[in-house]
């Protein structure tokens, strides 16, 4: 831009001379000039190098002026002084937002230095004095200094605070300026909008003040002093619907949860009001959950007549857990449903104040916003601010200024908007709509409110803040004051608002009534629509044979398709090597791991399926054995195969290290497209403790609590090999204490043909259940982990693999075990020559193939010992579970004695513990084998 368009035409272009000659030789100029250019650096910290806003050119000053600064070198007054005007204006754009009117409740914190005019070197004697610099703010022409600051203040200093100037983007933040400055940033409403503003507040608080009079001192984490949502939520999908969106997935805790359900979602009053009576849900098999726990999915009209699809996702009470999931969500209805459309999908998530400064994954989730594998084109974040966290003040809740502070980290626009001036919030969420809407990132609304009761209704707030409490008893709820504000303004009358409430409360009663009439709570389906041709499973359908074979002829075909690297591109030697062995692997008809693997996805991709896997290092893999993307020796330009095989989406992404927000967003994924394969993959499985959260709350309760189907694979590397305590344990115990009902699928699969199969069956499976897959290390390219092209396309799962060299008559010890120990053993049983013993793989553990387990031990009834076999310490892996599915069998144990670590630190403490589980397994003494750090 014309850095100088707020002056006239001479002083502009007298200035850019000398601005230009001091970028070359600085010490050339009269020292106050080079000063003068050193201190204000002519508002580059404002606009940036390649800022193009522009404002209209002041009238033309007294050309005597020029020529008389112009010869004796010295700055004229009035140019000081317009510059001294801009330094005001740019302080208002960079810290206006800490001296605004945003707090309902409580009087801000006192920042300094402040806006006062007397830090910018102006007085107020300079008030009445004209300023071309107002046009720098949107204002037509000159104006005096009174008028200028009048016009700042209510743009930066009212019910909004703006937070912009930290962001790097110039159109970003000059889009951000213009949109600020029509209107002094204040909502234009028409009298309808207005009316219906009241309405959805009227909704709100009425609904809240009903459930607070009929259902005493139960739970419901009320919305009161945060009612305002409500009209902005509404406000929100109806201007995105406007703006091209068609689906909106929401997600947020239990704060205003049961209201926004009714409010947004249209879920029966009567409904939540039986939910308050505490009644049983009609299916017996489902735990079911809180009320304020639940999610919904609905389709609504919005007061301009789209048609926009709502969910509501359900969550925890682990507060921030929700948002991993929406993003998943949403991406996955990007790339399925909308075709890579972002903007035909709104991720909102509504957060606490206190939840969204003192949770990490906030921060995790945050960084997706432009990451290739994880971007939803921007997110609404809302923030339901009770300057409360349960009984914590906001000062020891955290140490940054504002609880949105995290928006900075991505660049991304905060708005902090006093709740209780509800069409500051309708004009807030408006501007983030269109933010988003326009540069497809993040935008942060914060919602200053208070919490009327305790963190719940049960609670004493005046406990620990008394004083708040004080205030907040005699404080007007925002209905109240929005309705006082109407009256005034002649927009509704006293009539029309008592018709409004009196109608609002005999609703509410009829459905109140109507509650006692129903028996058993209904559970919804989160997203029914995804989930029509997918009925839940049936109990024993997980033991059933799922036909998982594939024409043998195109097996091969797609083998050799996909380890053919193109012949026109330069691939590093290694990259080269690695893919002609894996086609002399198929001419010999011996697969490993990697291609085991392969072969299931390139399968299910042939059948019109999808396929995503997301995890740290997944392209190449950990242990470098995928290979799914290969990039060129010299451009590095990206190949991956498997997207040249056929048209179905294969995406695979090296995720940030992050687990917690990653594994959500993953199973957030899965939960949106059944039809598509979704691998999670740690890079050591022991990394998933970092993303309990999400098994605990997800994985394995969900369908229970809440309905909700999810195929979602975890491969978790898992075994001991001698790195110490650290990547050993996926922590297969916790999984299998986990399991119940039929909840999941827990495997540690030996073959690459049990996991092509394992891969397979996901999908062909008629409903979705989570797999969790204990993957290997060393297996990787251990030589006798092979199958054969028969294995995968004649076959299907084994859940147990029999000793196919055992005489079930000369075998006296029968030895159960899993994963990669069985190799172990296998190793010394061959070497022995033992034929009294026999080696039983449990492939599947959970749950276990019954009437294969039954078959086995009638097989070996002449046994006089059965062992099971594990080399996690005794305290871990499978052992406790093996005990209390076979406690009547006589079982003992071999493994590793109790400890609290997974694994030793010292190798020959390693090498020492394996010798002795195998030892203990053939009753030998051999010294301990050398075993090499593997993996």
């Amino acid at each position: 831009m014309d850095r100088f368009s707020f002056l006239n035409a001479a002083h502009s272009q007298f200035i850019e001379d000398l601005y230009q000659q001091y970028l070359k030789y600085p010490d050339s100029l009269e020292p106050s000039w080079k000063a003068f250019f050193q201190g204000f650096d002519f508002a580059l910290e404002n606009y940036g190098e390649d800022d193009n806003y522009s404002a209209a050119p002041s009238q033309a000053l007294n050309a005597a002026a020029v020529n008389s600064f112009s010869q004796n070198g010295e700055i004229p007054e009035d140019i000081k002084k317009e510059f001294k005007v801009l330094d005001l204006i740019n302080a208002y754009r960079h810290r206006g937002h800490l001296f605004t009117k945003t707090n309902p409740v409580r009087e801000r914190r006192h920042y300094e230095p402040t806006l006062a005019i007397e830090n910018f070197g102006l007085s107020q004697a300079d008030l009445n004095k004209k300023f071309n610099s107002a046009t720098e703010i949107g204002m037509p022409q000159a104006a005096t200094l009174q008028e200028i600051i009048t016009n700042l203040e209510k743009i930066y200093c009212d019910s909004i605070g703006v937070e912009y100037m930290h962001m790097e983007s110039v159109e970003e933040k000059d889009w951000i300026r213009k949109w600020l400055q029509v209107n002094e940033n204040h909502a234009t409403l028409s009298a309808d909008e207005k009316t219906e503003i009241l309405h959805k507040l009227n909704q709100a608080v009425a609904f809240e003040n009903y459930l607070h009079t009929k259902f005493v001192g139960q739970k419901r984490f009320s919305l009161e002093g945060g009612e305002s949502l409500i009209p902005a939520l509404d406000q929100l999908i109806t201007r995105s619907s406007q703006l091209g969106v068609d689906e909106v997935v929401l997600g947020m805790a239990h704060r205003g949860r049961l209201n926004v359900l009714t409010n947004i979602f249209g879920k029966s009053y009567k409904q939540i009001f039986s939910e308050f009576e505490g009644k049983e849900f009609e299916e017996d098999v489902f735990s079911g959950d809180v009320k304020y726990h639940l999610g919904s999915s609905k389709k609504i009209t919005t007061a301009n007549g789209e048609e926009v699809a709502i969910n509501l996702t359900p969550n925890p009470s682990h507060l921030e857990t929700v948002a991993s999931l929406v993003m998943g969500i949403c991406r996955a209805k990007v790339d399925h449903k909308y075709k890579g459309d972002y903007g035909k999908v709104l991720p909102i998530v509504i957060h606490g104040d206190g939840a969204i400064a003192g949770q990490g994954i906030v921060y995790e989730v945050a960084q997706m916003m432009t990451l290739e594998g994880y971007k939803t084109g921007g997110s609404v974040h809302i923030v339901v601010n009770n300057q409360v966290s349960f009984t914590t003040n906001y000062l020891d809740a955290r140490s940054s200024i504002y609880c949105t502070d995290i928006a900075k980290v991505t660049n991304s626009p905060v708005m902090h908007v006093n709740a209780d001036d509800v069409e500051a919030v309708v004009h807030a969420i408006r501007f983030a709509a269109e933010y988003r809407a326009k540069f497809g990132k993040d935008v942060y609304i914060d919602l200053l409110g208070y919490r009327k009761y305790g963190h719940n209704e049960g609670d004493e707030p005046r406990f620990t803040q008394p004083n708040l409490y004080k205030q907040i008893s005699k404080h007007k709820n925002p209905r109240e004051i929005y309705k006082e504000q109407l009256f005034s303004e002649n927009v509704v009358s006293d009539e029309v608002l008592k018709k409004m409430e009196t109608e609002f409360k005999a609703l509410l009663d009829e459905n109140f009534d109507a509650s006692k009439e129903i028996q058993k709570n209904t559970m919804d389906i989160f997203m029914e629509d995804d989930w029509k041709e997918f009925p839940l499973c049936k109990r024993g359908a997980l033991q059933s044979p799922v036909d998982t074979s594939f024409d043998i002829s195109k097996l091969k075909e797609l083998a050799v398709q996909m380890s053919t690297l193109p012949k026109d591109k330069k691939f590093i030697n290694k990259i080269t090597r690695l893919f002609e062995t894996r086609l002399k692997q198929i001419d010999a008809n011996t697969l490993d791991w990697a291609l085991g693997e392969w072969l299931a996805y390139v399968t299910l991709l042939s059948e019109g399926k999808g396929v995503r896997i997301s995890g740290e290092d997944v392209e190449r893999g950990t242990f470098s054995h995928r290979h799914a993307v290969v990039k060129t020796e010299d451009s590095e330009e990206e190949y991956i195969p498997l997207r040249h095989i056929s048209d179905s989406q294969f995406d695979v992404y090296n995720s940030h290290l992050s687990e917690y927000g990653v594994l959500g967003f993953d199973y957030g994924y899965a939960m949106a497209s059944p039809n598509t394969l979704t691998v999670w993959e740690a890079q050591f499985g022991d990394f998933v403790n970092g993303a309990q959260i999400i098994v605990d709350q997800y994985l394995v309760a969900a369908e229970e609590k809440w309905k909700i189907q999810d195929g979602l694979v975890m491969l978790l590397p898992h075994g001991s090999e001698g790195q110490g305590a650290e990547h050993s344990s996926a922590r297969l115990e916790r999984f299998l204490t986990l399991c119940a009902n039929e909840n999941m699928i827990v495997g540690n699969f030996t073959t690459p043909a049990n996991l092509f199969h394992a891969l397979r069956r996901q999908l062909k499976f008629g409903f979705r259940k989570p797999l969790v897959v204990m993957s290997p290390k060393s297996l990787l390219r251990h030589p006798r982990v092979i199958s054969t092209f028969e294995d995968l396309a004649n076959g299907q799962f084994q859940p147990i693999i029999d000793d196919a060299t055992a005489d079930a008559a000369k075998v006296e010890k029968l030895v159960l075990c899993s994963g990669k120990l069985y190799y172990d053993l296998l190793a010394k049983k061959e070497e022995l020559g033992r034929n009294d013993v026999a080696l039983v793989r449990l492939e599947q553990l959970y749950p276990i193939q019954e009437d294969k387990i039954a078959e086995i031990f009638a097989k070996y009834a002449n046994r006089k010992e059965l062992i099971w076999a594990q080399e996690e310490p005794e305290n871990m892996g499978a052992w406790s579970y093996i005990l209390r599915n076979f406690r009547d069998t006589g079982i003992q144990v071999i493994a590793p004695v109790p400890s609290g670590a997974p694994a030793p630190g010292s190798h020959k403490m390693f090498e020492r513990n394996q010798t002795a589980v195998i030892n203990s397994v053939f009753g030998t003494n051999d010294a301990p084998n050398s075993r090499p750090v593997t993996a």
